[in-house]
């Protein structure tokens, strides 16, 4: 009866939007997932099912389900069905993206804690990732982001003034640092690092962490028109957050 009722939610969900109808599935059941209605660990229809209530082929089924499995949507199990993921929070590892925007996006809360915002003068290592001298001013900001009061994220960014002049004088609690920052200065190129590493006590204590916990660190590097922009340190708890990447393939 629950899988039954299950069918008839997807099938209200998927509407008919001019979309190929494998990705109207996808959009259905992650619809399903993130309005609550599908939760985590709850055993979804098999594609028999599916494709019996849809009136969809067997290939789209499998072709939406695969695709929901690999993006961590879902789980199959060999031999006993498929269910929904426990969700994790992700980033964008290859892309540039609003933090606000991706909490946003999975119905949550953002909010943040401003820790420190200001104005210093350059060390050498802080010249060179900023394209600047020895002892010009840069700015630089401390930022915690919450989702749904849990905190996700530290942001520790460096931003060149020659670029982006106003950004001390930005309010930060109504929009992010990436909101003003495409704003003035969209992104023409960038660079990711990523690594896994064992935060500092301070570090910890803005996350909320236990002590042995690990951490996703992305150095970010962006430029506008040849111009360095920014240096970020994005600081993300291990437990709490992954990393999404897409790509195309060429032959």
């Amino acid at each position: 009866m629950a899988e039954q009722t299950a069918v008839a939610q997807l099938a209200a969900a998927m509407g008919d939007e001019p979309a190929p109808i494998y990705q109207r599935v996808k959009q259905a059941i992650v619809s399903q997932i993130r309005e609550g209605h599908w939760k985590a660990n709850q055993r979804v229809p098999s594609e028999s099912e599916l494709v019996n209530e849809l009136g969809v082929s067997r290939m789209t089924i499998n072709r939406a389900l695969r695709e929901l499995t690999s993006e961590g949507f879902l789980v199959r199990m060999q031999g006993v069905g498929t269910f929904v993921a426990e969700m994790k929070g992700y980033t964008a590892m290859l892309e540039v993206h609003n933090i606000a925007d991706e909490i946003a996006q999975r119905g949550h809360q953002h909010s943040c804690q401003i820790l420190s915002i200001g104005q210093m003068k350059a060390d050498p290592e802080q010249a060179a990732v900023l394209g600047l001298s020895t002892g010009q001013t840069l700015f630089h900001s401390l930022i915690v982001h919450y989702e749904n009061d849990l905190p996700v994220q530290l942001e520790d960014r460096l931003v060149n003034p020659l670029v982006a002049p106003d950004y001390l004088s930005q309010d930060y609690h109504q929009l992010t640092p990436y909101t003003y920052l495409m704003r003035v200065a969209p992104l023409t190129a960038g660079e990711h690092i990523v690594e896994a590493v064992l935060p500092d006590l301070r570090q910890r204590k803005h996350l909320a962490l236990d002590e042995h916990e690990p951490c996703l660190l992305i150095r970010r590097q962006t430029w506008s028109d040849n111009k360095i922009v920014t240096y970020a340190r994005l600081l993300y708890p291990g437990s709490r957050y992954k990393l999404l990447g897409r790509f195309r393939g060429h032959g």
